[in-house]
């Protein structure tokens, strides 16, 4: 039987549907078959903690965004995406594509997530060049695969602990850590932080190699542009974004400079995606995780409780 919740926010339910199909489009993730084979669990263990993690929504894609941020602040990082992507004129492809290849890793059988990967490893091979103060970089350098996975990982973490509504029980975040850095692994990435100290140690010893540059400030600008195709585009851009940044560690938010006046949006930002949570979850209730679960006979419910 329908919730009063459910009954009453059945509009904005719709509404969200039609907001997430436009921003991230099913189709944008090729011929991934979610269904079969039946019974194959992909890379992760359905019972474990990366199938819940990353089954939250508003948690996800404010988590996305964050690391993001994060990313820029890697001038060897930053030199590949900058000379390798066309992320100026298409930056909303880039953020499918991602949302695509950790969707399909994560909820996949697994011989298409290991395609996906083996897809990305190949990309890998031809971005190398040098910095703008002649370092070279090279996307396949193990370290450089370890900041990306652990920015990113870090992020979501985050965004789920900060607008799941789900109280992450103790040992749930080393559990994620250790289960999810296998796709780093497989992309070639070494030395990947297993737990939550570790991922603190990993940004303490980081630390001394970032830097914001005119390129992260570029990168962050058009951040702030990018157009969504879906309804108040402005404002739904605004809402993830300031609520991503408010995910952000401290230390990272002294380095990308950001304002007191942008310190209080992403307060009002993370206050009012934390109140649509609850929504975004009754209104998402096809997506890939959801196929996945049927995929290997348990319930999507289950993916929303430890």
């Amino acid at each position: 039987m329908p919730t009063a919740l459910h009954l009453v926010t059945r509009p904005a339910q719709a509404a969200i549907r039609r907001w997430v199909a436009g921003a991230f489009p099913r189709n944008g993730g090729g011929t991934v078959d979610y269904d079969t084979p039946v019974g194959d669990p992909g890379l992760f263990d359905p019972e474990g903690a990366t199938w819940r993690i990353h089954a939250d929504f508003p948690g996800m894609l404010a988590g996305g965004l964050a690391a993001l941020m994060l990313q820029t602040l890697h001038p060897l990082a930053l030199a590949g995406v900058w000379d390798h992507s066309n992320f100026r004129e298409d930056l909303l492809g880039r953020l499918r594509r991602t949302t695509t290849f950790v969707g399909g890793t994560t909820y996949a059988p697994r011989a298409s997530a290991e395609a996906l990967i083996e897809r990305v490893r190949h990309i890998h091979d031809r971005v190398r060049g040098t910095t703008e103060d002649g370092r070279p970089y090279d996307a396949n350098d193990p370290a450089l695969l370890t900041w990306v996975h652990v920015t990113e990982a870090y992020s979501f973490l985050q965004g789920y602990r900060r607008y799941s509504h789900i109280d992450l029980p103790g040992g749930a975040a080393d559990r994620y850590f250790d289960e999810c850095r296998r796709v780093a692994e497989a992309l070639g990435a070494r030395d990947v932080p297993r737990s939550e100290s570790e991922v603190d140690a990993y940004f303490r010893s980081v630390r001394p190699t970032l830097a914001y540059t005119g390129r992260t400030r570029t990168v962050l600008d058009i951040l702030a542009q990018v157009r969504l195709p879906v309804p108040v585009a402005s404002l739904s851009r605004d809402v993830f974004l300031h609520a991503g940044a408010a995910l952000l560690p401290e230390w990272a938010i002294r380095m990308l400079r950001r304002t007191p006046a942008q310190r209080a949006r992403a307060r009002m930002a993370a206050h009012a995606l934390w109140s649509m949570a609850p929504v975004f979850r009754l209104a998402l209730t096809e997506g890939i995780a959801a196929h996945a679960c049927r995929r290997v006979g348990r319930d999507p419910r289950e993916l929303h409780h430890w």
